[in-house]
Formats: structure tokens, sequence, C-alpha cells
């Protein structure tokens, strides 16, 4: 498994489907192969598939249900738009993972920190972004949401493939970096790739 791996928090259901139906009206069809998402982590050395599915599993079995999750407010990209996230305990259950994995971190990933977002539109001309925003703005009212588990997927230069799920539930607890973690190197992805993933949001 040498390709790009990804981390995403998995939503409730009404909430994962009122951002799959923004995104699939105003995402551009020839570049959404993908259904909205919540990535926690972009980029991470598939040649760790192992030790990342092991940890996961941990991690989401230490939490003891779904966690809340505040649709707090939207974000104007430039050429997209995102719904902004507010979580402490997704944020602390993400920290303990990126301590873990920090050998293996791309910049992208170890700058992310508390940065909450599902994006619903990209790579679009900025005004019609802009106006977007304006609309979406306007009708918003802030929501509440749970993060119910945590997804990993394989990245195919484009589409996502499916590996693993991980529903918040009992299991053994983890903290800090792996001791047998060592630098890792990084993944066979391009830059290219990588720039392909951001344009996906």
């Amino acid at each position: 498994m040498g390709d790009a791996l990804i981390v995403t928090a998995l939503l409730d259901d009404e909430t994962q489907q009122r951002f799959d139906r923004l995104r699939r009206k105003h995402f551009p069809p020839e570049r959404n192969h993908l259904d909205a998402h919540l990535t926690l982590f972009h980029h991470l050395p598939g040649d760790r598939a192992a030790a990342i599915a092991e940890d996961l599993a941990a991690v989401a079995g230490r939490a003891t249900g779904p966690l809340p999750v505040r649709v707090s407010g939207l974000r104007f990209t430039g050429r997209g738009v995102g719904y902004v996230l507010s979580s402490p305990g997704l944020v602390g259950l993400r920290a303990a993972l990126a301590a873990r994995w920090d050998p293996w971190l791309t910049p992208q990933d170890r700058a992310k920190g508390s940065d909450l977002h599902v994006t619903v539109q990209n790579k679009v001309e900025p005004d019609v972004a802009r106006a977007l925003h304006d609309e979406l703005r306007a009708e918003f009212v802030p929501s509440t949401a749970t993060a119910v588990g945590l997804a990993w997927w394989r990245y195919l230069d484009g589409p996502w493939e499916a590996v693993g799920r991980h529903v918040f539930g009992a299991g053994e607890e983890i903290s800090g970096p792996r001791a047998d973690a060592g630098p890792a190197p990084r993944t066979s992805g391009t830059g290219r790739a990588r720039r392909r993933r951001r344009e996906q949001g």
C-alpha cells in the first residue's frame, strides 16, 4: 500500500446528507469525485497502513460515544466555500493521532491543528464563489451535529478508495508518539497529486 492515505471524521447521517446535497449542487461536476468530507489528515504514508489502522481503531475505541460538533460558520476560500466546524473533542482526538504520527506528517497536516471544515464548493470563478458564500451566509443558522467515527481512504489520483471505518466506542487508549515509528519516507504521491487533493477540498 504505497499510495497516500487520508483520514476523515464520519458525521451523523443527517449532517452528512445535508453537506452532500450542497456539494452536489455547487461543486463543478467534472471535479466532484467525492462525497462531502471532514478531513483530519490529508496525506499519510501508505507503507504505514498497518500502524495507522491499529491507531485509528484504538483512538476511536477510546471515545465513549459520538463527539459533539458545532457547525459554526462559513468560509470563503477565494474560489470556493466551506462550512466551519468546531469540536474540542474531535480536535483533541486528532491531536493525539498527530503526536503519534508526527514523524510521518506533511507540513500541511502538521499545520492543520484545529481547522475543521467541510468544503461544498471549490475551483470556481471568484465571483461565483462569493455569490454562493453571500447566499449561504444570509440564511446561515449555527447548528449541532455529531462525529460518529473515523474513516480512512486510499488516494487514487482523484477518487478515494475506502479502506476502513472505526465507529466511536470502547477500546484501548493510545498516547504519544509510537516508540518504533522513526522517520518515515514520504509517500510516492507526486506534487501534482497533492495539488489535486487540495483542489478537491
